[in-house]
C-alpha cells in the first residue's frame, strides 16, 4: 500500500492540487490533538503532516515552536506520538507524514525509528536537518521498511544540488517557498511556478509548496502554480493557540478553518 502515491494520483485525476495540513502531535495535549487531527481529516485534507515535538527546532517559526513546547510540556514522547498515529489510523487511511529532526530518528537507532513509525501507520518522513549526502542509513531503513522519504528544496538551492535532492526522495519534494522559518504571511512568495517547473525537470515525484501560506486565497494562488500540493501549518496551529482556554471547542474550530482552506484547492469561491 502506498497511501502517498494514491493520494496524489487521486488529486491529479481530479485536476487539482492536494491539500497538506500540518499539526504538531500532542498540541496542546494528547486528546485535543487527536480531536484536531480527526477534524482536519473530516474537513477533507489529502495528507496529514504531523510535527514530532522537539526541543531544539531549526525550521519552525514561533507559532510551531510554541506548539512543540506545549506538546512536550503535556508529556508527549515518541511513544505517545506513535500512539497518536495509531489512534488516527483507527478511523482514517489518510497519508501521514512525520515532520521531524534527525536527533529524534538517530537517538534509538535509525532502523528502529523508521520501523516503529511504519508499524504505527506513518507513510513518509521529512527529516528537516538531514541532507541527502548524509542520508544513506536513513534511506536504507526506509527502503527496508517501505517508508517514503521527503526532502526539501529551498529558493536558494543551486541547480547542481537539485538532482541529488530529488534523487534521494521517494515520496514527494517539499518546496519551501521563502527563506526563513514557518509562519503566517500577508502574501505568498513570488516565483513559485518557475521554481516548481525547475524542480520537475529533475523528478517525476509530486512537488508540494509550503511556508507562509495562510488563507484560502493564498492556497488557491499557490495551487494555480502547477504544484501538486499546498501545505498549510501555522494558520491551523494558531486555531489551537487562540482556543487554549476552551479546548473542547478546538476540534470544531479546526474543522471550520481546515474546510475553508481546503476550499482553495477544490475550486470553491
Amino acid at each position: 500500500m502506498d497511501r502517498i502515491a494514491d493520494a496524489f494520483a487521486r488529486t491529479r485525476a481530479e485536476k487539482r492540487a492536494a491539500f497538506v495540513a500540518y499539526l504538531c502531535a500532542g498540541d496542546p495535549d494528547f486528546d485535543t490533538s487527536l480531536a484536531a487531527c480527526r477534524a482536519v481529516i473530516e474537513a477533507g485534507v489529502d495528507v496529514l503532516e504531523l510535527g514530532v515535538p522537539f526541543s531544539d527546532p531549526l525550521a519552525d517559526g514561533l507559532t510551531n515552536q510554541l506548539a512543540a513546547q506545549r506538546a512536550l510540556e503535556s508529556g508527549m514522547t515518541i511513544a505517545r506520538v506513535l500512539e497518536l498515529v495509531r489512534r488516527v489510523r483507527e478511523s482514517s487511511q489518510v497519508p501521514i507524514v512525520f515532520y521531524t529532526y534527525y536527533n529524534l530518528v538517530f537517538a534509538n537507532g535509525v532502523d528502529a525509528a523508521v520501523h516503529a513509525a511504519k508499524d504505527a501507520g506513518v507513510d513518509g518522513m521529512l527529516v528537516l536537518d538531514l541532507p541527502p549526502e548524509e542520508s544513506a542509513d536513513f534511506a536504507a531503513a526506509c527502503r527496508a521498511r517501505g517508508m517514503k522519504s521527503v526532502f526539501i528544496v529551498a529558493p536558494t538551492t543551486p541547480e547542481a544540488r537539485l538532482a541529488k535532492i530529488c534523487g534521494a526522495a521517494t515520496g514527494f519534494i517539499y518546496y519551501v517557498s521563502r527563506e526563513g522559518v514557518t509562519g503566517e504571511r500577508g502574501e505568498v512568495a513570488g516565483g513559485i511556478g518557475e521554481a516548481v517547473a525547475r524542480i520537475k525537470t529533475h523528478t517525476s515525484l509530486p512537488v508540494v509548496v509550503g511556508f507562509g501560506i495562510s488563507n484560502r486565497d493564498q492556497v488557491r494562488a499557490v495551487a494555480a502554480s502547477q504544484t501538486d500540493g499546498v501545505v498549510v501549518g501555522s494558520a491551523l496551529v494558531n486555531v489551537i493557540k487562540t482556543n487554549l482556554a476552551t479546548r473542547a471547542a478546538i476540534a470544531a474550530q479546526m474543522k471550520t478553518k481546515a474546510a475553508d482552506l481546503v476550499a482553495g484547492v477544490r475550486g470553491a469561491a
